[in-house]
């Protein structure tokens, strides 16, 4: 019979018995009379339909509603049962006598009785009836009883058993129960229907401990059995409820509460979960599911825990703790009875102590707290001895697998300078026990934390240790004394003084050295001819201070601010001062560079003795090298000649681009570290180009152990710098090298530098370039002087010219003379090397060439490197789109020019470095090509480079210029125009 809404209605709760689930609730909305009696027009309410009758429901309503419908039979069978299946068959088959379903029985029971539960915790207030047999949902109405009742349980022991039965107080009068027909709608807890009322218990009880005696008296409980039901049964009844009892005792004790920690590094015992109920078919949403394997806990590393167990000891007895029972009860066994000792514990004290022990971080939970071990030793180093003036007991557990230390722990160590070394000495102390600090030496390296006492103990090394001492024992080398430090770890030894972590004596000067606030100033040495701008004399005066304090050097300004001649000033004053005591310096470098120097050095500092240990023909003999201030040589002569090198002890070794040593593993590098010297010193623009490990290569050459072992500094530093972004190591490790190295970009000193600034970079050919080029010459000199003395300059001039612009062709490239050219040049090579160097410093360049089939060879080889780069020649459409794309792309550093297509009308500001490729007669047209980037916008100064091949046309191009500066100032349109110009003697001195 429908309800209408329209009119006015009830929503009740009635009580049924299901033949198989028990009693059951379920809801009902039912009519009410013009009296506002109930009639018996009702519906049944679910979640289906509750919705139209909300006018008269209140949230609770709904919840219990809800609730209803998960235990109607329909409900259960769909959560239990993922098949297709009739209801009948399925209670049939789960309930059958002989072969039910006894776990999926449980499963369900405890289903149902919990949402029964929470069903009759929310009925207060509530309609709630008995149904009638007819399935009348208000045949008899019910109450819940206002107040909670109380149970006491009765034991009375004789000669044939222990008689037990339980009785009911409520409000103060012993509620009469058995045999009354009253029923236990609930079990867990207990629930109980007794006339119109439904009574709940103080004390929440498991209803089949009422159950049997609704309609027996009481038990007999054999003496048989009485022992084991007394331990089993008895005394956990006792710690919850109230027991009246004959025949034995019952004895309540008091004591004061006595915390004991107990720490294991072993699992504590945890009882296995119990397996769920699994019903038959495939798995479904909803059904129970099973347990999840639990990883083993692994035994290394920082996996590993220390478990913590909190408990209590009660004058004899030692208790867990016991968050919610006020009473723990232990049997014992006289010889004539039982004593029931009623421990009366202390709840609030107890959790007063895991309160203390939160307050101290750790967090105890269910009696249990876990840590990893590092974490563990430290609170218990921390805590252990505050505790214990409070009265707890901190000790290991039986389960540990060693024996700990846990006393104080202390460390000391002396620092204290001994000539080009730091000696250090230190001592541990754990409690009474002493240790040389040495000892630890492979535990800090390794983080290891366990370290064996001499009494057998384990003592734990603090955390913080690892930290404290990490680099100390990483950079240090061991002696059958100690420990020796190097001298130029000084910072790191300040660092421990000022954290006090050492006490550090050193003499005066590496005193000042660790307090000091700037460098020196010192006089530029009499025979160095050049002069200095403000930040290259600075440098200089760095140069000097490492020297003086016989540190290695890393000079890292960018390409272009001259460590060439900073260097050049320093070894002047190394020969002027007689510091170098007749030993040579040796500087290695790329071999493209060698006749850079060499140009340099006759500027700068003429009166330094060179010489260029190079070629296939060099004289392999070491005692040359007396006559010498500066021996100038290559990698590649170095990989050649390392044993005889390594003979020699130089005054410095110096290597220029000493990126060619960031792969620590590389010959080169394995090579340059034999050579042995008195000071080390590298140049570079780029110290760190691919990995953080190029830095620690090239470190480690000029202070040897700087930065501790590769294995170390990969571990310790690269990793966590290169796959992490530490911020902390990265901050660590400039602090380690900061005081051996000096780097200043152009944006620092650009200022002090002029606007323009011009350099020639000076281009070895390779072996078969040479041969190609003297092929060449040999032939056009000989036709072209042939036919000057037969024909005379008029008719020579094209000839001339074709013969200059193959010789160019082959200076620049082979392959742009001769398709079939398979090896390098020497050029390209020296451009490449410069344009890495220019774009890893952050900068942005111009390459011009009058070749476009040149700028062809750059392309493919800048393709083959993946290094990006724009375009323009006269074949490109949308030049302004080109420029727009490099003046405003960050990431894009290179711009290749053809000189004809783009010596004019363009605005390249975002560049300050310009490469010429292959400079000719006009420097008017080089110096508009130049201005692409020097121009109104440009915020910085530009540097120029012109590349020369040596032993070239292009080199004797320069001498004729310098002679004829009247005509090469000139607006010169045509090659054809200087040509004319050209005397018999000018022509000798180009094809010569």
């Amino acid at each position: 019979m429908k309800v209408s809404t329209a009119e006015p209605f009830q929503i009740v709760y009635s009580l049924f018995e299901h033949e198989f689930l028990g009693h059951l609730f379920a809801a009902y909305v039912v009519q009410l009379g013009p009296r506002g009696q109930l009639t018996l027009q009702h519906q049944t309410v679910s979640g289906k339909n509750a919705h139209e009758f909300e006018a008269s429901l209140d949230a609770t309503d709904f919840e219990l509603v809800e609730l209803c419908d998960q235990i109607q039979q329909e409900a259960v069978v769909k959560e239990f049962w993922p098949r297709k299946i009739a209801t009948a068959e399925f209670f049939l088959k789960t309930y059958n006598a002989e072969k039910g379903d006894k776990p999926l029985q449980e499963a369900i029971a405890k289903h149902v009785q919990t949402r029964m539960a929470a069903l009759l915790a929310r009925l207060a207030g509530k309609r709630v009836f008995i149904m009638g047999r007819d399935g009348e949902p208000t045949w008899k109405e019910i109450g819940l009883a206002p107040a909670k009742a109380s149970i006491l349980f009765h034991f009375r022991r004789n000669e044939d058993g222990t008689h037990y039965f339980p009785t009911i107080q409520y409000q103060n009068q012993r509620l009469d129960f058995q045999y009354k027909d009253a029923l236990l709608v609930c079990l867990q807890p207990a629930w109980l229907l007794l006339g119109d009322l439904l009574y709940s218990f103080r004390t929440e009880v498991d209803g089949r401990k009422l159950l049997p005696f609704l309609k027996k008296k009481f038990i007999v409980v054999p003496r048989n059995v009485e022992e084991s039901y007394f331990q089993k049964f008895v005394a956990p009844l006792m710690e919850s409820f109230e027991v009246h009892a004959r025949g034995f005792d019952i004895r309540s004790e008091r004591y004061v509460a006595r915390p004991r920690l107990t720490f294991s590094d072993a699992m504590p015992a945890v009882p296995p979960p119990e397996a769920p109920v699994r019903p038959p078919g495939p798995p479904r949403r909803g059904r129970i599911p099973l347990p999840k394997p639990v990883a083993p806990l692994l035994t290394g590393g920082e996996t590993e825990q220390i478990h913590f167990e909190l408990s209590f000891r009660y004058g004899p007895h030692l208790m867990p703790l016991g968050t919610d029972k006020p009473v723990s009860v232990r049997l014992e066994k006289t010889d004539e009875s039982y004593v029931f000792h009623r421990l009366l514990r202390n709840p609030e004290q107890e959790q007063a102590t895991v309160a203390e022990l939160r307050e101290r971080l750790l967090t105890v939970e269910n009696g249990q707290a876990t840590l990893p071990k590092g974490e563990a030793f430290k609170w218990l180093h921390d805590n252990t001895m505050a505790l214990a003036e409070l009265g707890y007991t901190v000790e290991a557990a039986s389960t540990a697998t060693k024996s700990y230390f846990i006393g104080p722990t202390s460390v000391h160590v002396g620092i204290q300078e001994a000539g080009d070394w730091f000696d250090v000495r230190g001592t541990v102390r754990f409690g009474d026990i002493e240790v040389p600090f040495i000892r630890l030496r492979g535990h800090i390296l390794q983080r290891r934390r366990e370290f064996k006492l001499p009494n057998g103990q384990i003592a734990i090394i603090p955390e913080e240790w690892f930290t404290d001492y990490l680099e100390l024992f990483a950079f240090g080398e061991e002696t059958p004394e100690g420990l020796n430090l190097r001298r130029h770890h000084l910072a790191l030894v300040a660092d421990l003084q000022s954290n006090e972590l050492a006490t550090v004596r050193m003499g005066r000067k590496l005193a000042k050295l660790r307090d000091f606030a700037e460098v020196e100033d010192h006089p530029l040495p009499v025979g160095f001819l050049g002069e200095l701008r403000p930040y290259q004399k600075a440098g200089y005066n760095w140069l000097r201070f490492v020297q003086d304090y016989h540190f290695g050097g890393c000079l890292a300004d960018d390409m272009g601010l001259g460590k060439t001649i900073q260097t050049l000033a320093m070894l002047q004053q190394r020969a002027e001062s007689g510091e170098a005591q007749n030993a040579a310096s040796l500087l290695v470098l790329p071999t493209s560079l060698v006749f850079n120097w060499l140009n340099e050095a006759q500027k700068f500092t003429p009166d330094l003795r060179v010489l260029a240990y190079t070629g296939t023909y060099r004289d392999k003999n070491p005692d040359r090298f007396a006559d010498y201030d500066v021996v100038l040589t290559s990698y590649g002569i170095v990989r050649l000649d390392t044993e005889m090198l390594a003979s020699y002890k130089f005054d410095y070794v110096i290597l220029d681009e000493s990126q060619a040593i960031k792969n620590p593993s590389s010959t080169t590098s394995q090579a340059v570290r034999q050579l042995r010297s008195k000071h080390r010193l590298i140049l570079t623009g780029t110290p760190v180009e691919n990995s953080t490990m190029d830095l620690w290569s090239q470190m480690s050459f000029i202070n040897p152990g700087l930065l501790g072992t590769q294995a170390f500094f990969r571990k310790e530093f690269l990793k966590p710098i290169e796959k992490h972004q530490d911020e902390g190591r990265t901050r660590r490790l400039h602090a380690l090298i900061k005081p051996f190295i000096l780097r200043r970009h152009k944006s620092q000193v650009a200022k002090e530098l002029p606007e323009k600034t011009e350099q020639l970079s000076y281009c070895p050919m390779t072996e078969e370039q040479a041969h190609a080029y003297e092929e060449t010459k040999s032939f056009y000199r000989n036709k072209i002087l042939r036919n000057l003395d037969e024909n005379g300059p008029a008719s020579t001039q094209f000839l001339l010219l074709q013969g200059l612009t193959r010789l160019r062709q082959i200076a620049n490239h082979p392959r742009l003379a001769d398709d079939t050219y398979a090896h390098e040049s020497g050029k390209l090579r020296e451009v490449l090397r410069m344009l890495r160097n220019v774009v890893a410093e952050g900068h942005k360049v111009l390459v011009f060439s009058q070749f476009v089939q040149h700028l062809a060879l750059v392309r493919a080889a800048l393709n083959e490197r993946q290094m990006p780069y724009a375009y323009l020649d006269g074949a490109t459409r949308d030049r302004p789109a080109e420029v727009a794309r490099f003046q405003e792309t960050e990431d894009l550093k290179i711009f290749l020019i053809s000189l004809k297509a783009g010596g004019v009308g363009l605005n390249l500001t975002a560049a300050d470095y310009v490469f010429i490729l292959d400079p000719w007669w006009n420097p008017a047209v080089e110096a508009q090509a130049v201005d692409r980037a020097h121009r109104i916008g440009q915020q910085r100064p530009v540097f120029t480079y012109k590349f020369i091949t040596q032993g070239t046309v292009e080199e004797k191009i320069l001498a004729l210029q310098r002679r004829k500066l009247a005509l090469v100032s000139e607006l010169i349109a045509t090659d054809e125009a200087v040509i004319k110009h050209l005397t018999r003697a000018d022509i000798e001195e180009l094809l010569g």
